[in-house]
């Protein structure tokens, strides 16, 4: 096989926290496959062909980005970013498993899970005392990560520097088999219909994470989206089949604000029409909570959907690391729950850990994505399109 002069790709990150922030929100398999591209690198894990989780490090998180593309590959894949934009890179993007648990491991070598932790202690204050310039952020100063793929098959090696202590990871990689891998498609994704939407709704992940966090007191085997663009409850998650009732959380509407058709927030700072704007985008009648609310079903019928609980559980630290969460279901009933986690001077992970959201007009300069899809339950009963209510 023909190689590239130099290594196949190689990234420097001043960051080591913001890749593990990213990459722990999949954790929750112990492998994962990489797809290195010229916008950034992709990892995948998924469970059992019912659950898939993606995270990307976009190359704008690392200070340098070098990709050459091998001259030889089978691993002939299409790029396919978090955020949905069509791209004009038709480079042969290297594909391979790894352990994704030792991964993780390699990348707090140093202790970065315990540096997060308490950077993350501002909601706690009496543990703010612990904070040092030897236990504190300013550990985080002078660390830096170096990803690098030398070739097809060579181990991907991950050097971490630190106050002058270096440390060099190599971690084996391995072939996609005909079992973790599909020649036609040049992936495992689980196929998401972005053309047949029937509901969408972007909302601050903090309201999501607090509602699963409550119906999962109730020990349930099964949660399900109920949506409707005319009917109450307009949005509302229950959780069944536990050894407790039906518990269901619901997302209402400000009835006062609707009723004068303004909008059930304001916006400081801005003109009347802008206000209009933002309340035709977001719908008469939106849950308070969500900046965008749009149900396309078929006769303005209720969208109900249901999957495993266990599963969305597993989204859990993506939910809390994240500012924003964009919930969208296709024709299909595959859901999608997009996480943007920001990372920057008061408005990054961090504060969004410990519930402190960033402002709605501040500009996102820095941020990652993760990205879960999640596989209908499949249940005779689900015939109930108006059966989903409050108690």
């Amino acid at each position: 096989m023909e190689q590239t002069e130099g290594p196949i790709f190689s990234a420097v990150s001043n960051s080591v926290h913001q890749l593990y922030t990213l990459l722990r929100c999949i954790g929750f398999s112990p492998k994962a496959s990489v797809q290195i591209t010229s916008e950034g690198i992709r990892f995948s894990a998924e469970d059992g062909r019912v659950m898939q989780g993606v995270a990307f490090l976009d190359k704008k998180l690392f200070t340098n980005y070098i990709f050459n593309p091998p001259s030889e590959s089978n691993n002939d894949t299409a790029e396919d970013t978090l955020e949905d934009e069509d791209t004009t890179d038709n480079s042969i993007s290297p594909l391979f498993l790894i352990s994704l648990s030792a991964l993780l491991e390699t990348l707090q070598i140093f202790g970065l899970n315990d540096v997060s932790q308490s950077t993350n202690s501002t909601s706690n204050p009496g543990a703010s005392s612990a904070l040092n310039a030897f236990s504190g952020p300013a550990l985080l100063l002078n660390r830096t990560c170096t990803i690098s793929y030398i070739k097809q098959g060579s181990p991907l090696t991950i050097t971490l520097s630190e106050a002058g202590v270096t440390t060099t990871c190599e971690l084996t990689t391995y072939e996609p088999d005909d079992l973790d891998f599909d020649p036609a498609t040049g992936d495992r994704d689980i196929p998401f219909q972005r053309d047949a939407i029937l509901f969408k709704a972007i909302m601050r992940s903090m309201w999501l994470h607090n509602a699963i966090i409550e119906l999962d007191s109730t020990s349930p085997t099964a949660l399900s989206f109920s949506v409707s663009a005319t009917k109450a409850p307009y949005f509302a998650l229950s959780a069944s089949g536990g050894p407790f009732s039906e518990s269901t959380v619901e997302f209402s509407i400000d009835k006062d604000s609707a009723a004068t058709n303004e909008p059930a927030y304001k916006i400081l700072g801005d003109d009347v029409s802008s206000s209009r704007q933002q309340q035709a985008r977001r719908g008469k009648l939106a849950p308070t909570v969500t900046e965008t609310f749009l149900v396309n079903s078929p006769a303005r019928s209720r969208v109900r959907q249901s999957y495993r609980f266990a599963l969305i559980h597993k989204a859990l630290r993506a939910m809390a690391s994240s500012s924003k969460v964009s919930i969208r279901i296709d024709r299909q009933g595959v859901l999608s729950l997009q996480f943007m986690i920001e990372f920057g001077d008061g408005g990054g992970a961090d504060s969004a850990v410990a519930g402190q959201q960033p402002a709605a007009s501040k500009k996102v300069e820095n941020a990652g994505f993760v990205d879960f899809r999640f596989v209908p339950l499949v249940d005779d009963e689900e015939d109930e399109e108006d059966g989903a209510g409050s108690d």
